[in-house]
């Protein structure tokens, strides 16, 4: 066995203190120049070189130190130097030495400096702030979220939104910037690295958060990269012995146990794609749902708020619907857990909590209650259930589809049929011999942007049409061009043939929203957009998510958009509260009205008006709709 030498062993010392980088160098450079100034100063002390002064003596120990620092640090020096050439020839050598130092000194300095700036300009920086918002990954869902959160934060002191994702920092600063413009007092922090590495995500400082959001990134993997955060942050040796607030989007369902099992019940989970199926259907059924669901996600108008009520204990929750003027009342959190709709007659008790839509809780505490007076003779008598079967055409084909038609299943009455037309094979073979509660499902091959094909298929004669995006197989705005094609041709099919049905598209860009209006198209469903609103309310109150999957869901109360005629006469003006008291005695809650002559109206909501005043007059009129929580 070899053994090392000496001079091995020093090189292999020094090799090991060299790569720690700028602080070794600079540290080597000190060290060379203190050994520089030494030996030449001994030479000139001990050897009796130096000048003498203006009193005949020699200069002492610590001046010559000095001087010769001088002459090491300052080339001029040596111009003002006295004495024998031999004194001269060391000062000479001194200079040179120095220069050669001082060269090096800066140019690893300035090696040093770039490095920092180069390492800032990535974000690897420690976040010391505290109550942030946390969001870990990258999606197009982060521009909605920040743009939502700067509204919620507007009454905040220092609002601050972290982001690590292992996008370039001054790339994602940069996009923010472009996407979302002004956030008023919210600051944005970017830090690059991995949101399943530890010590990445220490460096963004989770124990110090508020809320962490955990999107689904493009990755192909993209659920177990969720499910590695998640578990990093709760799994963390030094983490936080108070439980965080998670809200992570999963885009699988299968993947939904294995996420709560690492997240527990510190993580609020949002299944993306079972999300966004529902409100396809339900907007399928209803034309302008997205638009009353837009309206109660986004921080921009009317909210859900938890509002204990001490004077409404001991009331009925029929009667609790009138206790605010400008508020809507919508459900019950209870002991046992929140209930949207319950039956009227349920009694409010001690320490019992109403779910309402107001636009700020700030409202809540001093809000009068209603004004308006129900006029008996305007409400009519409830029209019988239609459970007709439908038939419902879906275009287009995707990983989300087979949820659309399991819970198409849930809502159409027994005996109705859904045909898929779409350019593969996949529903077929998707769900072969699966076809839920009874309905007919048939498969139709074809291009859903070929005119021919959608002539064949004859849209008029079904009740509703679902134009579903062809995600994953092409990027988002090829797919989103391929859905305005359909769209355009669908329209201009029924505009020909005098057809009515209703269209429901999905998108997979917000700024293509605008495109598919001139369609004429009945609702559109931005599924980014959508989702990542959701995101952002759970993650300012944790609360709501039991609020929105009942919502959601096929079991309980959903919102429907129901006509105003079959709650008051038609035309004849009336305050909100009387339409209220006409969807109580149905054991419905009322909360807004949409106007069908203002429909294409972008500047006025799409005539969506949620959480009127009760005392609002309104004349409804055939057409409109009201839009009531009801079991069905």
């Amino acid at each position: 066995m070899r053994t090392a030498t000496l001079r091995e062993r020093l090189r292999y010392a020094f090799d090991n203190t060299m790569s720690k980088g700028t602080r070794a160098l600079v540290a080597w450079l000190g060290l060379a120049t203190v050994v520089l100034i030494g030996i030449f100063s001994a030479i000139v002390l001990l050897s009796g070189l130096a000048p003498k002064n203006s009193a005949g003596h020699h200069v002492g120990v610590i001046r010559q130190l000095y001087l010769t620092l001088l002459h090491t640090l300052d080339p001029g020096t040596i111009g003002n130097d006295v004495g024998g050439w031999t004194f001269l020839v060391l000062m000479l050598l001194v200079t040179l030495g120095g220069i050669f130092i001082v060269s090096a000194l800066i140019g690893v300095i300035a090696t040093g400096l770039d490095a920092k700036l180069e390492d800032l300009r990535k974000g690897r920086s420690f976040v010391v702030e505290q109550g942030h918002t946390l969001i870990l990954d990258w999606s197009d869902s982060i521009f909605t979220i920040l743009s939502e959160l700067a509204i919620a934060n507007e009454s905040e002191r220092r609002p601050v939104a972290v982001v690590l994702a292992e996008q370039d920092k001054v790339e994602m600063e940069d996009a923010i910037r472009q996407r979302c413009g002004d956030l008023g007092k919210t600051r944005v922090v970017c830090r690059r690295g991995s949101p399943i590495d530890l010590t990445d995500v220490a460096m963004v400082n989770p124990q110090g958060a508020r809320s962490i959001i955990v999107l689904s990134g493009g990755a192909d993997h993209a659920d177990a990269e969720v499910i590695k955060t998640v578990l990093a942050l709760t799994h963390a040796p030094d983490r936080r012995p108070e439980p965080y607030t998670i809200v992570a989007e999963i885009r699988d369902a299968s993947n939904l146990e294995a996420a709560r099992l690492v997240g527990g019940s510190e993580a609020v989970l949002i299944d993306r794609g079972d999300t966004i199926s529902r409100l396809l259907v339900q907007a399928s059924r209803q034309s302008g749902l997205s638009l009353v669901y837009t309206e109660l996600l986004d921080f921009g108008g009317d909210e859900i708020y938890f509002h204990e009520n001490p004077a409404l204990a001991g009331r009925t929750f029929g009667e609790a619907l009138f206790a605010y003027e400008t508020c809507s009342v919508i459900g019950l959190a209870t002991e046992a857990g929140v209930k949207l709709n319950p039956p009227p007659e349920t009694v409010l008790a001690a320490g019992d909590r109403v779910v309402v839509i107001a636009e700020d809780d700030s409202v809540l505490a001093t809000a009068p209650t209603s004004r308006g007076t129900v006029d008996d003779d305007a409400i009519v008598a409830a029209p019988p259930a239609d459970d007709r079967p439908r038939p419902v055409l879906i275009l287009g084909w995707n990983s989300r589809s087979p949820i659309i038609v399991r819970e198409l299943g849930e809502y159409l009455a027994a005996g109705s049929t859904v045909t898929i037309a779409a350019d593969s094979g996949g529903p077929e073979q998707t769900l072969a011999g699966r076809a839920p509660n009874g309905l007919t499902v048939t498969f139709e091959p074809g291009d859903t942007t070929d005119r021919r094909t959608l002539e064949s298929l004859r849209p008029g004669s079904y009740d509703s049409v679902i134009v579903s995006c062809y995600e994953g197989e092409v990027d988002a705005q090829r797919a989103d061009a391929r859905t305005l094609v359909t769209l355009l041709h669908l329209r201009d099919i029924a505009s020909r043939d005098g057809a009515t049905f209703t269209i429901v598209s999905e998108m997979l860009d917000d700024r293509n929203r605008q495109l598919a209006q001139v369609t004429k198209v009945d609702d559109v469903i931005v599924s980014e957009k959508l989702v990542a609103l959701m995101i952002a309310q759970i993650s300012e109150n944790r609360q709501l998510a039991p609020v929105f999957e009942d919502l959601l869901g096929a079991e309980g109360s959903e919102i429907y958009l129901k006509p105003a005629t079959d709650y008051v006469k038609a035309g004849q003006a009336t305050d909100f509260a009387t339409v209220v008291e006409a969807s109580r005695r149905r054991r419905e809650v009322a909360i807004g009205y949409r106007r069908v002559a203002e429909a294409g109206d972008a500047a006025r909501g799409f005539g969506v008006v949620v959480n009127p005043p009760k005392s609002t007059q309104v004349a409804l009129v055939d057409g409109d709709r009201v839009i009531v929580l009801a079991e069905s």
